[in-house]
């Protein structure tokens, strides 16, 4: 089997997510690690077992010859990082949002199809063992068509998180808040149920806890409008005791479906009941972070790999995101700034 030569670009918080994964692929040989500050490349690079640091990610890639590499990055150097990559020749898997603007993200999909190289963007709560089965039970009919949805995320960042940070906080540079950062994933997975049909979106954002702090917002609610009539409303804040659980609930013809964090549940109208729990024997070991993040990065990246190998496009492309998740968030930002709503 040939091993691909890759790199992870970007060595914060959420680089072992990435790195640890890549490292463990039977196809990957992990060449190296790059970030502009010294120190926490070589910490990285110890714990991926990469033998080089760069500071430098064209000269990484340049001297590296790269197949892959992974993006790591602040929200605000995704697509030109990105887009740099795929012309120097290699495929892209990076961190969400893949953009912070519809610009940006179409020049990503317009570059991958020109490079013809494969670009993949994560959004692994769809590997969830509750986001599967709620799916499974979508897709079989078993639920019958959905009526009604609704999500919520309570989590909580204090100030430090942004003051500690150059660009947390910043519409330049991370692109909103409490919609883009933490709520991203969980409007996703209840539009990716629906089916992403979206009609049009209405939203109001404020900045209640975060005054004289951040830009941005730190908490948003809305109304989601689909084309078969479905509502689905959401509210989004980071000014909570803690990072609750996430919620969504699906109100279907035959029952509820629910899910909360990584778990599912499935309540039909008959009686029967179905629930999908993290497998204890699904565990990978990250290297540290939060203990909240299970397996599914692992997941999505096995499968990003396993289609490199076959020459096939990755599960989640973003030619994909751009028309579901990345144009959904854009609608929320452009509803919630401008106090209009969004006509899809």
């Amino acid at each position: 089997m040939k091993k691909l030569k890759v790199g992870i670009i970007g060595c914060g918080r959420i680089s072992r997510f990435h790195g640890m994964p890549a490292a463990a692929q039977s196809n990957v040989e992990l060449r190296a690690v790059c970030d502009l500050i010294p120190e926490r490349a070589k910490q990285m690079a110890k714990l991926f077992g990469a033998p080089k640091t760069y500071k430098d990610y064209k000269e990484m890639i340049r001297k590296e010859k790269l197949d892959v590499v992974h993006i790591c990055l602040p929200h605000y150097l995704h697509a030109p990082v990105a887009i740099d990559a795929m012309q120097m020749g290699c495929d892209v898997l990076t961190e969400k949002p893949m953009a912070i603007s519809m610009e940006q993200a179409e020049e990503m999909v317009k570059t991958a199809k020109k490079t013809k190289r494969k670009l993949g963007v994560i959004f692994q709560n769809r590997y969830n063992a509750g986001s599967q089965l709620v799916k499974q039970c979508l897709e079989s009919g078993r639920l019958g068509a959905i009526k009604a949805a609704k999500c919520n995320v309570t989590w909580y960042r204090p100030n430090e998180y942004y003051t500690e940070s150059d660009w947390k906080g910043t519409w330049d540079k991370e692109g909103g808040g409490a919609i883009i950062d933490q709520a991203i994933h969980t409007l996703d997975l209840m539009c990716w149920f629906l089916g992403y049909g979206i009609k049009e979106i209405d939203c109001s954002m404020a900045n209640r806890a975060h005054q004289g702090v951040i830009e941005v917002e730190d908490s948003a609610e809305g109304l989601i409008t689909f084309k078969n009539g479905v509502h689905a409303s959401f509210w989004a804040m980071n000014y909570y005791s803690h990072d609750a659980q996430v919620e969504i609930e699906l109100a279907c013809e035959n029952g509820i479906a629910t899910i909360r964090a990584e778990e599912g549940t499935v309540k039909l109208n008959d009686g029967r009941e179905f629930c999908a729990k993290p497998n204890p024997n699904e565990v990978f070991n990250y290297g540290g972070g939060p203990s909240y993040w299970g397996a599914s990065h692992f997941k999505e990246i096995t499968d990003f790999y396993q289609c490199l190998a076959a020459g096939k496009q990755p599960p989640i492309t973003g030619e994909e995101i751009l028309s579901t998740a990345h144009k959904m968030v854009m609608a929320v930002y452009e509803s919630g700034r401008n106090g209009k709503v969004v006509k899809f």
